[in-house]
């Protein structure tokens, strides 16, 4: 069976591809207007658009330059739905998120795109973004009393610094403090055992849900 998009799903991700600001822009509005499911229209839309730019971009097709106007173009879509999304919630926050991409890796697309689920299920996140010292990570969920700390890794090379983070929380006596995610396509149940983390997601919708389950939220 073949998985055929919706058609304005799939506007939205081309305009992504595409690079064309307006054109992404004008479609947010657009699912405002029409009342869409505005966490479909981010996850369906415009997240399948910024995969699509990450692909381009590990197979050396899209550069730097490239991969960094996607995401703003991105950003700024979703910064146009996300007060709509917030006006049908609760202005309370469900919890607060650090988020990172840890040391000696610059992928930040997917964490990305969690952060921003996150947001819009009325989660507080603080991004600290790519290559981030464990020691940064913990120092920032201390700072900021973090409820739930994610850590995203896509190299095989740089998951033993997912495993640092745990270790460090350990050696500090503050593990019970914090629920901690691990996410990258690398990662696997196994590993989250082996780390002793909380859990892990497949995917954003999936990562929003099991962040609510670990804060007892559902």
């Amino acid at each position: 069976m073949v998985f055929i998009m919706e058609p304005i799903y799939e506007e939205m991700a081309t305009s992504v591809v595409e690079l064309d600001m307006e054109k992404a822009k004008t479609l947010a509005q657009k699912a405002i207007d029409d009342n869409l499911s505005l966490l479909e229209v981010i996850e369906k839309g415009y997240g399948t658009g910024i995969k699509r730019v990450g692909d381009l971009w590990d197979q050396g097709e899209f550069f730097l330059p490239e991969l960094m106007r996607g995401a703003q173009i991105m950003q700024e879509a979703v910064d146009i739905i996300t007060p709509h999304l917030e006006d049908s919630r609760a202005r309370e926050t469900k919890g607060k998120v650090i988020m990172a991409t840890i040391e000696g890796d610059i992928h930040t697309i997917g964490k990305t795109i969690v952060a921003t689920l996150l947001k819009a299920n009325g989660f507080e996140v603080i991004d600290l973004g790519a290559d981030v010292k464990a020691e940064t990570i913990v120092a920032e969920a201390e700072k900021h009393q973090a409820d739930l700390i994610g850590v995203s890794a896509l190299l095989t090379t740089t998951m033993m610094g997912q495993k640092k983070v745990i270790e460090i929380l350990e050696q500090q006596g503050i593990r019970e403090n914090f629920k901690v995610m691990l996410g990258g396509a690398p990662v696997t149940s196994k590993w989250v055992e082996e780390c002793k983390a909380d859990g892990y997601a497949e995917n954003a919708v999936s990562a929003v849900t099991i962040a609510m389950k670990l804060l007892g939220l559902s």
